[in-house]
């Protein structure tokens, strides 16, 4: 099976010592004391005393098991992609918890950061482990690279579908008036074109992104970080190199398991408010679940604490007779589609540390 792997002449394959990326508890509160602060300020506004108690009666069992589903078929599915992209150095299970250690991460880390540092640590350091076979850290950027590239290519795919469907009904709730209307369209826009521009350079011209960069570092504010930028953009070239090397049939597998993934991350919130609405319009709902996800990319904090439980409120608040369970189904998003990732995390990171400390 072809995936993406390097040539000892394009990435180094003997693997440097491992600097584990620094996170202090205080990543792990700060976003979570956010995303519950919103969660309550969003229910003191909309809920009452018995509106929790509404909510667990109202649910249908069936469709909301449906919810659990789509959480286990996002990481089983992410799980899935890292192990082939590796040309199964790491095996399933492993990859399986490298996706864990993704979501994890981008949970706790800002933005702009994102997860890839810690993942990429977490990667390399599981496939040293038995029966995984070592990647180099060359190969273990190669397959980030191009996971996030898959992701950029679904990116460009889900804004052209809420385009499209923005002709045909409110994808886009009435609430916001239409500034907020043009401003958000504008903004899929925005995103669209960026996310085909991402793909064209790591692909064809990877050079691009290179010079891109290098000006930007060269700005005062940022320039003692340019020595570094630079020498990972250097590296960045030679890996897209590789990925351009790689069999059509490669690129579908790929897609397809990006595919999944993805509909299992728009499809949770779906199953969760259909659950307990039972003759909500599914296509508008499906719609807003993918615009709401396409609005979180461009949140400020760690896993959009804050501002996802926001969104979800515009998006979602006119779909449901009942205001009062507002609240509760959006407790029930934030369980399933963050705060389990937090506990995993926190599961990975204790397992590595008992690994850690039976080799010494």
């Amino acid at each position: 099976m072809t995936t993406v792997q390097s040539n000892s002449e394009d990435i180094e394959k003997e693997a440097p010592p491992l600097d584990r990326p620094k996170i202090s508890g205080w990543n792990f509160f700060w976003p979570l004391a956010l995303s519950l602060s919103v969660l309550l300020i969003i229910g003191y506004y909309t809920s009452n005393s018995g509106a929790f108690g509404q909510f667990i009666s109202e649910v249908n069992p069936l469709i909301m098991s449906g919810a659990l589903a789509m959480l286990i078929l996002r990481v089983i599915m992410g799980g899935w992609r890292i192990s082939f992209i590796s040309r199964h150095a790491l095996g399933f299970k492993a990859g399986i918890r490298s996706q864990l250690a993704w979501d994890f991460a981008s949970n706790i880390s800002p933005s702009f950061v994102g997860g890839a540092p810690l993942t990429a640590y977490y990667i390399a350091r599981e496939s040293r482990v038995p029966p995984n076979k070592p990647i180099a850290i060359g190969d273990v950027s190669a397959v980030m690279a191009y996971v996030m590239l898959l992701d950029q290519v679904w990116f460009a795919i889900s804004v052209s579908l809420l385009l499209i469907a923005t002709f045909s009904m409110d994808v886009i709730p009435p609430s916001v008036g239409l500034l907020g209307t043009w401003t958000i369209v504008a903004y899929f826009v925005i995103l669209m074109c960026y996310t085909g521009l991402f793909a064209y350079a790591t692909l064809y011209r990877p050079d691009l992104l290179s010079r891109l960069a290098k000006k930007l570092f060269n700005l005062p504010f940022l320039r003692r970080f340019r020595e570094k930028v630079v020498a990972e953009m250097e590296g960045f070239e030679l890996r897209a190199a590789v990925l351009r090397r790689q069999k059509s049939d490669f690129f579908l597998r790929g897609f397809l398991l990006t595919t999944g993934t993805w509909i299992a991350r728009f499809g949770l919130v779906v199953f969760i408010i259909w659950s307990f609405v039972p003759d909500v319009d599914l296509a508008l709902l499906s719609m807003r679940s993918i615009a709401m996800a396409m609005g979180s990319l461009i949140m400020p904090t760690p896993g959009g604490a804050g501002g996802l439980e926001g969104l979800y409120a515009l998006f979602f608040k006119d779909l449901m007779p009942d205001t009062s369970l507002l609240a509760p189904s959006l407790l029930a998003w934030r369980i399933l589609g963050y705060y389990v990732f937090l506990v995993f995390g926190i599961s990975l990171s204790t397992r590595h540390l008992q690994r850690t400390s039976s080799k010494k």
